[in-house]
């Protein structure tokens, strides 16, 4: 397991691995609009996951997910805040996420 100081070096070094496709949340699904792609929670496999508190505000913390999907062998990672997504989003993609976050 890869430990990171900050939120950069863990996407440095998860590009330098191939995790090269940034993702955006949506309610239904995973969003990569460089490629105009959407993934369903069934779609994607969280393979790690690193989270990063904040120095002073507890509201700076981050977590950040290293992404792969079997549609078109992609990787990518997706940058969110903690507690961030709990607000109109499935509850499949939630339940995705929150499996891997607690």
């Amino acid at each position: 397991m890869h430990v990171y100081d900050t939120v950069t070096a863990a996407l440095a070094d998860l590009d330098s691995r191939g995790y090269n496709l940034d993702f955006n949340l949506t309610p239904e699904n995973l969003e990569c609009k460089e490629i105009d792609l959407q993934l369903m929670p069934e779609e994607f496999e969280i393979d790690e996951v690193h989270r990063f508190e904040g120095m002073t505000d507890p509201a700076d913390s981050s977590v950040v997910y290293a992404i792969s999907s079997n549609v078109g062998n992609l990787k990518g990672v997706l940058v969110n805040g903690y507690g961030v997504y709990a607000e109109n989003v499935s509850p499949e993609l939630l339940n995705k996420l929150k499996i891997h976050h607690d």
